[in-house]
């Protein structure tokens, strides 16, 4: 089978504007790991984009495309490799809508898309949208508040002290730490609000109560119904009024882990039609798991996932994506990575998870 594998951020998607380094790095990363797992099956014929100021290195028989500079051009590439293929794989951030449409332009070539569908990716990366199918479900969530861009600051501030400070500003419609804010007062509630506006393209923006706790990610495999969780990874994370993301441990030792497994895959049969790999975010507090939000898409944590699992994870999520999920997957090993996919440590696994 013929796959194109298209990372929107260092594969050419940006290829007329400079691309932020967290976004480059970790696209990089996880676009490089997906086509050796993908080549390591020994099925599929791997076609690949780039961006030429990124050079990437891909094993032998994948074939690279360049994609223009001109928007025009980029376009009408991306659509020829589309349709010249059998499925497509892509990973984007959900920012402005990217993935969304992306996902939409595969369905309208006829041409096969590994993992969620446009309308999937669209009710996911609805962070506003989120607060209130997860209340129906019964899912700890922070406490929300959706105002419009521009809303008056008077309006802000007065939803803070309602909240309780400190507070987290976001876009509704975003993806890793872009744009998101703490802000411990009003001070710092003002910038945040003008960072979160300035990374939300005129969409609407979030604030949450800031949740304390241990930050984590679930990796899951959805089949459009039904969820697994693969492991439940650590989040290196560094908060000043900023979200720096490094990487992370998987799988994670936590007395709430088999919680977060839980409210995970409540979560994504809640949001229904999700389909092959989904990240969902937690911060696992004293007592509870707290989902933050959903990523529709291969995340970050699948460098560190990849080699925990003895099993090929990319041949998981083909399967799951087709309607196959494995009755149990656990970690063998404990890997700590960087968010550029470097493997800092590895050791085997004392106890399981779960």
């Amino acid at each position: 089978m013929r796959i194109l594998v298209h990372e929107f951020a260092s594969g050419g998607g940006l290829s007329d504007q400079p691309v932020p380094a967290t976004l480059r790095r970790e696209g990089r990363a996880m676009l490089t790991a997906l086509i050796a797992d993908l080549v390591a099956m020994g099925r599929h014929q791997i076609v690949t984009t780039t961006d030429a100021r990124f050079p990437l290195a891909v094993p032998p028989g994948v074939e690279v495309r360049t994609l223009s500079v001109r928007a025009d051009e980029r376009t009408s590439q991306l659509d020829r490799l589309i349709a010249d293929a059998a499925a497509a794989w892509i990973v984007a951030p959900e920012t402005g809508g990217c993935l969304e449409d992306l996902a939409a332009r595969v369905e309208s070539q006829g041409t096969t898309l590994i993992g969620s569908d446009a309308a999937a990716v669209g009710m996911a990366s609805d962070k506003a949208g989120l607060a209130q199918c997860l209340a129906a479900a019964s899912v700890d969530h922070p406490t929300t508040r959706v105002f419009a861009t521009g809303t008056d600051s008077a309006h802000w501030n007065a939803a803070a002290q309602e909240i309780g400070f400190p507070v987290v500003v976001k876009p509704s419609r975003g993806a890793g730490c872009d744009g998101v804010r703490l802000a411990r007062d009003r001070f710092a509630l003002r910038h945040g609000v003008a960072a979160a506006e300035q990374a939300g393209g005129g969409r609407a923006l979030l604030l949450q109560n800031f949740v304390e706790g241990v930050p984590a990610s679930v990796s899951l495999l959805v089949d459009h119904r039904r969820a697994i969780a693969l492991a439940v990874n650590n989040q290196s994370l560094r908060i000043s009024q900023c979200f720096d993301y490094h990487g992370g441990t998987t799988p994670l030792e936590h007395p709430l882990v088999p919680d977060a497994m839980d409210v995970a895959v409540r979560t994504c049969e809640a949001l229904g039609g999700l389909r092959g790999y989904v990240g969902v975010d937690v911060v696992l507090t004293d007592t509870e798991a707290v989902v933050i939000e959903v990523n529709p898409r291969l995340t970050t944590a699948y460098l560190g996932v990849r080699c925990a699992i003895e099993s090929n994870v990319a041949q998981l999520v083909l399967d799951a994506c087709v309607g196959i999920l494995p009755q149990s997957v656990s970690p063998s090993k404990r890997i700590r990575f960087t968010s550029a996919g470097d493997i800092v440590s590895s050791e085997l696994v004392r106890q399981q998870t779960r």
